[in-house]
């Protein structure tokens, strides 16, 4: 077992590895790829869709009715902005200010745009909030349990979701073998996501709530063996993250966890709503909003994975396949609708988060040397 002057020495390299890249993963220049490569995606995507047909853009009439919902998709994209903010304000104990907060969040969405979704922004998150005046200990505690709250509303929406609109008509589009099945991708896909986020969630609650010691330990067991090595600082580096977040939230009192999940369940119910008012602006929407929303949280588990920044090119194609039944059957109109989707849910966080970097930078780099709190001794 490692002593505690060890531990000092690889959680100061770790950090101190982690924020010298800041500025090199942050590059404004970093947005041209993601969306080059989602334009040409599309443009694919369009292409094959529109073979040897014609589309009609009269299946996209702007009146009244469709400029209100558009407005509304809007204001459910600030809705989970602002429950993404109050999230962040209870879990610093208000240490951190609105604007802090919002600063934080829009630097997070940049990075999880620019990088690949099995990436996100989580690995420099905790840079980002320790550099608003939080040390690094307390910030990297926020970080897991903002990670924590978002699988579990995952793990409590999807059972109760498949409840009210069953699995025959989740996991069933076009020719794909209908309900539970390992040969439909959809199933198969949804299924694996909600055990290995179970788990997660099982895993990171048990260490922040019962028992971080043995969390810990597991951990480091784990990542002895041979070919997990190359990750031994980061398992190292989540391990101390588990015991000192128990520490600091064990005691909350109930109220604090009513407004952390209350903030978490407004943020995701928001962003997933975006989509069925996207939708309802042009179309009468044929089946449930209900199964529209819980389409959603699938699509969510297909995207994790995806090795483009932000998603790019898959949100797109799985949008187009997965949601294409609740639209007109006009040639190329499920893509159209992607592309919408994505001006709403991905694109602004590029452009914002681009425009703040630069003087964001300026302000938080200048050699400053980062706080510790080391973990108890071993």
């Amino acid at each position: 077992m490692e002593n505690r002057k060890n531990i000092k020495k690889n959680i100061t390299a770790d950090t101190q590895n982690v924020e010298s890249n800041i500025p090199h993963k942050l590059k404004p220049s970093k947005i041209i790829f993601p969306l080059l490569f989602g334009a040409v995606f599309t443009g694919a995507l369009l292409y094959f869709q529109l073979k040897g047909k014609n589309f009609s853009i009269d299946a996209l009439q702007i009146t009244a009715v469709s400029v209100f919902w558009l407005f509304i998709a809007a204001m459910c994209m600030v809705c989970r902005d602002v429950g993404y903010i109050l999230r962040l304000r209870t879990l610093s104990d208000n240490q951190l200010t609105l604007r802090q907060a919002l600063r934080i969040i829009m630097l997070w969405e940049f990075t999880s745009a620019i990088t690949p979704t099995s990436i996100g922004g989580t690995s420099v998150a905790v840079i980002f909030i320790h550099k608003e005046g939080i040390s690094i200990g307390k910030s990297a505690s926020i970080v897991l349990l903002t990670s924590f709250l978002d699988e579990l509303y995952f793990v409590l929406m999807f059972p109760l979701l498949i409840i009210l609109v069953g699995t025959e008509t989740l996991f069933s589009v076009g020719d794909i073998e209908k309900g539970i099945s390992f040969t439909n991708e959809f199933f198969y896909f949804g299924f694996l996501g909600y055990v290995l986020i179970l788990l997660y969630v099982l895993f990171v609650g048990y260490g922040l709530f019962i028992n971080p010691k043995v969390i810990k330990k597991a951990i480091l067991k784990i990542f002895q063996l041979r070919f997990l090595r190359r990750w031994r600082k980061s398992a190292r580096r989540a391990g101390f993250d588990i015991e000192k977040g128990s520490s600091d939230y064990k005691s909350k009192p109930f109220n604090f966890w009513v407004k952390a999940f209350g903030s978490t369940f407004l943020s995701w119910t928001a962003r997933y709503w975006v989509v069925n008012f996207i939708f309802i602006a042009f179309f009468i929407v044929p089946k449930s909003h209900f199964l529209l929303f819980a389409r959603q949280l699938v699509m969510w588990i297909m995207m994790l994975v995806s090795p483009t920044p932000g998603g790019s090119g898959l949100s797109e194609l799985v949008f187009s396949n997965y949601l294409s039944d609740f639209l007109p059957p006009t040639a190329g109109l499920a893509v159209v609708m992607a592309v919408i989707w994505r001006f709403y849910t991905y694109y602004p966080y590029l452009f914002v988060g681009a425009a703040l970097v630069p003087s964001w930078l300026r302000k938080s780099f200048k050699m400053t040397k980062i706080k510790l709190i080391l973990p108890p001794k071993i």
